[in-house]
C-alpha cells in the first residue's frame, strides 16, 4: 500500500511526469491473412492467469515444420496485435511463424508496469506458438520493440524454450537513463543547452524514480543480458530519437560477455527509426515501411540460429549519435522526496503567510512597518523560485512535443525568467537578513516568527536552487 506521502506526491507529479498511454485495445477481433498468408487467432494465458490474444501469421504453403518468433511490443496499455501487423507480415513473408498479440492492459497504467509480468506474458505466447501445427518447437524465440528489449531478453533469461532473442531500438541501460536521454534530446534539438537539461530535466526523473511515479526506473538491464544465453540479435536506426543507438550496443556486448555469451549480432540501419521503419524526417514521423534489408536480415539470421550457425560476436561499427547519454543515479537520501515534501511545505507556508499576513492587517486597519521592504520581494520572488521549475519542467515532460518557448542563448525565456527571480531571492534574503539582524530586538513576538520562516525559506532556497539548476548557468 502507498504511504500517504508517495499518495501525496502522486498528487504534486500527477499524470505530467509521464507520456500519455495508449488507448485500450478494442475488442479482439480477426486479422486478415494478407497475400500468401494464413492468419489463425489464438488465445493463450499470461501473467497471473490472464487471457490474453492473438494472432499467428505463417506462410500458406506447406512445408516442414518452421521456425518461428512471438513479437513483443513497445510501451503502452493495450496495444493492439495490429500495432505490429507490417513487421509480422513481412517476417512471415522469409518463411516464420510470427505471433502478435493484443497487449495487456490490466496492472498496466502510466505509474504502475511490471517486467516480470509482461515476460510471463511473452512467455505465454511462446508456448502457445510452439505448440502450433507446423512450427518447429525448438526454433521458436522472441523479437522485442523499446520496451520490448527489456522484456524480451528477461522472458529469454527464463525459459530455454526461447531459442533466440531479437531487440529494435532496444536498451541495455536503465529506463531512466534512457527516457532522460530521450526527453533532453527533443529540448536540445529545439536549440536548449546548459542547466535546465543538465540538472533541471534528470533532477525531475530522479524525483520521479523516488517518489515511485516512474516504473521500473533502475530496472537491471545489465543483470538480465548476463543470463541469457541464447544468440542475440541487435537492430537499431539511424535516426533513433529514443534510444540511444550508439551508447547501447557496447552496453549489450558487455552484459553478454560478462555472463559468458558471445552469440550476438548488432546492425544498424539507415534513414530509419526507432522501429527500424524508414523516416522521411529524421525520426520525427514514422513511416509505413520497414528499412530495406531489415526483414530480410531477420528472416537469414533466424533460418542460421536455428539451424545450427550461431554468430560470433559479430557487431558491426555503431552509428553516431549527437548527444551522449549519462547515468542517473537514484537520489541520495538528503535530496530525497521527504526533504523536497518537507522544502515545499517551508515553501508555502513562508512565501504565502508573508503577504497573506500583511493583508490581513491591512483588512483590519493595523499597519505595521516591515523591517525591510526586501522580504516583500523574497516572498514573491521565492515563491515563483521555489515551484516555478518544477511546474515548468512537468510541462515540458507532459506533452509529446512541448514548445520550451523563445530560446536566448540556449536558454528558454521561461527558465531564464526563473533564474532572473531566483537570483533576485537570493539577494534579497541576504538583504532581509541584514534589516532583521539590526530590527530584531524591537519586533513583536509574531512578526520574527514571521520573518524567521521567511529568511529560512530564504536559505533552503540556495540548495534548492543549485539542485534544480536555476543558480547553475
Amino acid at each position: 500500500m502507498k504511504t500517504a506521502m508517495t499518495l501525496l506526491l502522486a498528487l504534486v507529479l500527477g499524470a505530467l511526469l509521464a507520456a500519455p498511454a495508449r488507448a485500450a485495445a478494442p475488442a479482439p477481433g480477426p486479422v486478415p491473412a494478407p497475400p500468401g498468408l494464413t492468419a489463425t487467432d489464438v488465445s493463450f494465458a499470461g501473467a497471473g492467469g490472464l487471457t490474453l490474444h492473438g494472432t499467428v501469421l505463417a506462410p500458406a504453403a506447406k512445408g516442414p515444420s518452421r521456425p518461428g518468433v512471438v513479437l513483443v511490443t513497445g510501451s503502452g496499455s493495450g496495444v493492439p496485435r495490429e500495432h505490429l501487423l507490417t513487421e509480422a507480415t513481412e517476417f512471415a513473408r522469409r518463411g516464420l511463424a510470427v505471433l502478435i498479440y493484443d497487449k495487456r492492459s490490466e496492472g498496466y497504467t502510466q505509474f504502475r508496469r511490471d517486467y516480470s509480468e509482461l515476460a510471463d506474458d511473452a512467455l505465454g505466447g511462446l508456448r502457445a506458438l510452439r505448440a502450433r501445427p507446423g512450427v518447429d518447437p525448438a526454433k521458436v524465440g522472441l523479437w522485442g520493440l523499446s520496451e520490448g528489449g527489456w522484456v524480451a531478453p528477461l522472458a529469454a533469461s527464463r525459459s530455454a524454450g526461447a531459442a533466440f532473442v531479437i531487440v529494435v531500438g532496444g536498451n541495455a541501460m536503465t529506463p531512466i537513463r534512457q527516457q532522460n536521454w530521450n526527453e533532453s534530446y527533443d529540448l536540445r534539438r529545439a536549440g536548449v543547452s546548459g542547466s535546465l537539461v543538465d540538472r533541471g530535466k534528470p533532477a525531475l526523473a530522479r524525483l520521479a524514480g523516488d517518489a515511485g511515479m516512474f516504473a521500473e526506473a533502475y530496472f537491471d538491464a545489465q543483470g538480465v543480458l548476463q543470463r541469457v544465453r541464447q544468440p542475440l540479435l541487435g537492430i537499431w536506426g539511424e535516426h533513433d530519437l529514443q534510444t540511444p543507438p550508439e551508447d547501447n550496443p557496447p552496453l549489450f556486448a558487455r552484459a553478454l560477455r560478462r555472463g559468458g555469451n558471445t552469440h550476438y549480432t548488432f546492425r544498424f540501419f539507415a534513414g530509419a527509426d526507432h522501429a527500424a521503419h524508414l523516416t522521411p524526417d529524421g525520426g520525427v514521423t514514422r513511416g509505413a515501411e520497414l528499412a530495406p534489408g531489415y526483414a530480410d536480415l531477420v528472416g537469414s539470421w533466424v533460418h542460421d540460429v536455428t539451424n545450427g550457425k550461431p554468430p560470433e560476436a559479430d557487431a558491426a561499427t555503431p552509428l553516431h549519435q549527437k548527444y551522449p547519454s549519462a547515468e542517473v543515479q537514484p537520489l541520495p537520501w538528503w535530496e530525497s522526496r521527504w526533504v523536497h515534501l518537507a522544502a515545499v511545505l517551508l515553501f508555502l507556508v513562508a512565501f504565502t503567510a508573508y503577504p497573506l499576513v500583511a493583508l490581513v492587517r491591512r483588512l483590519r486597519g493595523r499597519r505595521v512597518r516591515p523591517v525591510s521592504r526586501w522580504a516583500r520581494l523574497l516572498a514573491g520572488a521565492g515563491f515563483a523560485a521555489g515551484f516555478g521549475p518544477v511546474v515548468y519542467l512537468f510541462y515540458l515532460v507532459a506533452g509529446n512535443s512541448p514548445d520550451p518557448g523563445p530560446v536566448l542563448g540556449g536558454r528558454p525565456l521561461p527558465w531564464l525568467i526563473l533564474q532572473g527571480l531566483a537570483v533576485a531571492a537570493v539577494a534579497a534574503a541576504v538583504a532581509t537578513a541584514v534589516a532583521w539582524r539590526r530590527a530584531a530586538a524591537a519586533a513583536a513576538p509574531g512578526e520574527r516568527v514571521r520573518l524567521g520562516l521567511l529568511m529560512a525559506a530564504g536559505a533552503v532556497l540556495v540548495p534548492w536552487g543549485l539542485h534544480w539548476g536555476l543558480l547553475l548557468p
